[in-house]
Parts: structure tokens; sequence; C-alpha cells
């Protein structure tokens, strides 16, 4: 992709409104654009980078088990009164009435809707475990949307709903979803902990959000500073048999603000081992049982012949949320750095001297390699100074920056920058395209 023709409206500074990092940089470096409180249009920038983050977020979740469905922004309110949340949920939800006088909601989850589904086609045990799952735009009326994508009203939410015939085989689709985040957020780069949290208006008795620490974020947390260190369980685990993932990772303290109780924080953590900080949320993992199979009547016929409720869980990870948390945790005063998965591009290549014939053409074989290769190149061939090509580099935080100028070319080398660490190295192009692709 050459610079000259992708949009990218960086900003020298963020509008004095931003208050927190992500918003600033994301505002700087062309990737959203704000429309209205709450509500961003994604500019082509900050679109990869979601599209990336939501493309991990989709490969854990079939890993685990889980099937992809998509359903409609816009539910029925009769739905919602079934379960009785309609009037419960208070003023975040977007009631609607449409020309017919029909009473709609802008969806801000799916619980009643995919539950609806479920109850339509499955009738008996053998069509379970299940688990379903989307990632949609959702909307909630938040009544003081700030911090960018942090806390927006409109936002991409990857939900994902288990239905069982029992609360043991409930408890199990609960596993699979827990490391399934721990190995979604490793794969992005971050570590997040696995918090006990209020099961607020989703319910159930069970229930864990996923935590990112950050100076800015939204509350305080508690936990024994092992659970940051651990390493994600990865894919080669046994799905059938995670409880010893789960306890291994439970047994430890960690807890959010709401849920939070000092006494047993010191009676369980020794006390160099008590760390105290602010987090993100980045996913939340629900188990309910039947508080909406019940009254809505999804039941299914048991190995007895006899109907009886399927337990339910519901499973959100905020993927928009998501590109913030990221920032937060992995930027510096030059800008962004993106962990490489995420990447909105795998390296950029910069032309020192654009009116150079000599350079444009090493630029343009740099760039036809490297994609040969499969990497995912933006090339900057703007007639920009140097000195702010290398800042727009930094700020939107590509991985690799590959510099091709007069003056290294007339010494048969390049130069090589590593954004996360600073590194730079001057070596033939031949050697820099090895080092990328290795």
């Amino acid at each position: 992709m050459r610079l000259s023709r992708f949009f990218l409206p960086t900003l020298k500074e963020a509008p004095s409104d931003a208050q927190i990092v992500s918003h600033q940089l994301m505002l700087r470096a062309g990737m959203i654009k704000q429309e209205a409180a709450g509500i961003y249009a994604w500019l082509p920038l900050g679109l990869r980078v979601l599209r990336k983050i939501e493309q991990i977020v989709r490969e854990e979740q079939q890993r685990a088990g889980a099937v992809e469905l998509l359903m409609p922004t816009l539910q029925l309110a009769d739905l919602w009164r079934e379960s009785g949340r309609y009037d419960a949920y208070g003023p975040e939800m977007l009631r609607i009435t449409d020309r017919h006088e029909r009473e709609l909601l802008y969806g801000p989850t799916n619980e009643e809707m995919i539950t609806d589904i479920f109850r339509a086609y499955v009738k008996s045990y053998k069509s379970l475990p299940l688990n379903l799952f989307h990632i949609q735009w959702k909307f909630r009326d938040e009544r003081r949307p700030r911090f960018g994508v942090m806390r927006g009203r409109e936002f991409l939410m990857k939900d994902a709903y288990s239905f069982d015939v029992d609360e043991a085989s409930a408890r199990k689709a609960y596993n699979r979803m827990f490391v399934a985040y721990l190995n979604t957020f490793a794969r992005m780069g971050l570590k997040a902990v696995p918090m006990r949290a209020d099961t607020g208006p989703i319910g159930g008795d069970l229930s864990h959000e996923f935590i990112v620490l950050a100076e800015t974020g939204e509350s305080a947390v508690f936990c024994d500073k092992a659970l940051v260190e651990m390493p994600a369980p990865g894919a080669d685990v046994d799905w059938d048999d995670l409880q010893s993932i789960v306890d291994q990772r439970t047994a430890l303290y960690a807890a959010t603000e709401e849920m939070h109780d000092e006494a047993r924080f010191e009676a369980e953590t020794a006390e160099g081992d008590r760390l105290s900080a602010r987090g993100i949320e980045v996913g939340h993992i629900f188990y309910f049982g039947e508080k909406y199979s019940a009254p809505m009547k999804a039941k299914v016929a048991g190995p007895d012949g006899q109907d009886a409720n399927v337990h339910m869980g519901s499973y959100g990870v905020g993927v928009s949320r998501l590109l913030g948390a990221i920032i937060e945790a992995s930027h510096d005063e030059g800008g962004i750095i993106w962990p490489d998965a995420v990447a909105p591009f795998d390296v950029v290549v910069i032309n020192l001297r654009a009116n150079d014939a000599a350079v444009s053409a090493a630029c343009e074989d740099a760039v036809a390699q490297l994609e040969k290769l499969g990497k995912d190149v933006l090339y900057d061939d703007t007639d920009e100074r140097p000195g702010g090509k290398f800042a727009t580099a930094d700020l939107i935080g590509v991985p690799w920056q590959l510099t091709i100028g007069p003056k290294g070319l007339a010494d048969g080398v390049v130069e090589l920058k590593r954004r996360a660490t600073g590194e730079k190295v001057s070596v033939p192009l031949a050697e820099a395209i090895e080092r990328l692709t290795a």
C-alpha cells in the first residue's frame, strides 16, 4: 500500500478533550473520528487493526469449539419481557418504536435472542453441548461516554453463549472459554489476569473479568503478582479437561474493586506478592444456569425422556475496546507500539528521496520482495521531509521500519529499525529482508 494513495489523516497534536493516551494516539494516528459522543467512524488504519483483533478472537473461539453465526442489532422488546430484563435493564438500553408501533431495542447483549434461536431448533440433549458466538456492533447509552473507544456507546463485541444439559457440563463450557480467553489475549501481546467479578445485569453466580493492567484503568484491581507473569495455556491443551488450568489461576487471589476483600487478600497473599493497580476490562465470562432458559422455556429432552431447562453461560470480549487497551499497554513518547499480531502493517518502507530514480527503484524492489513473501507493507513514497516520515512511522506503530536513502544505497545498505526497541542496523537489502521474514 502506497502512503500517497492511503487515507491517513494524522494530527500533530490530539484534541484537548482526549484525556488518556490511547484516545490521544488513536486520533493523532488517524485511526478514528468522533461522529457523536461515544460514537466513532473507523478510518482505514484503525479498521485494519480492528480486523486483526477480530480474527484472533474468532480463531480462538473456533479452536475452543464455538460455532459462529450473526444476529441482528435490533431485537424485539417482547423477547426481553419474557426474561424480565426489559424494564430492569435501565436507561443504557436504546429503545425504538418502528412505523408499525412495534417496540424494538438496539441490542446491548444477546442472551434473549440466542435463547430464542436455540429453543426454536434444539430439542434433545443429544445436540449438546453447544456454543454459539458472533462478532457484532452493539450500543449502550452510557451516561458519560469517555476515553475514546474504551468507554464508547457503540462498540464491537464478541459474545458467545453456551448451552448444556446440566451444571457440571456447563462449568466445563465455562472452563473452555476461560482458557480460550487466556490464549486470545496472549496472542495480542497482552497479559490479561482473570479476576472474580460482579455478574451485574447479566446475572448468575459465577463470573470472571479478564483485566489488563494499565495506569488509566477504569477500576482498582487486586491480585497475586504470580498471575501477571503466568504464561497462557496454549493451543495444545486437553480441551475436555481444563479444570487444573482454571484451578491454578483461581487458587490465587484476584478480584476487581467490587469484589475485593482486603482481609482475605492479606490472609491469602504474601505481602511481597500483593499487587494493587488499575485495570482495563477486556473480557467477561458468566455462568448463569437457568436464568434465561427457565422463563423463556428453553428445554431439551434428557436421557430419561423428560424435558429440562438447559444451563447457559455467556462470554464477551470487547473487540473495539481492545485497541485502546493494547495502546495503553504498549506505547512510548513517539506513539503506538503495535504487537506484531495486530499491527496494521508488518513493515513500513521509507523512501528518503522520492524524486531519486535509483532510491525509488530500490524501494519498489524491496516492497515487491516483501509482498511476495507474504508481508503486509506500507510504502511511504511521499515527498515529506525525512523527519516527518520517521515521526509518522513511529506514531502509527508499525513493528518494522525499512529506510532506503541515497547515501545508504551508495554504500550498499539500508537501515532496519525495530519499533519496539528502537534498535537500528545498517545491512544489505537482502539481509534486511531475510530478518523481516525470519
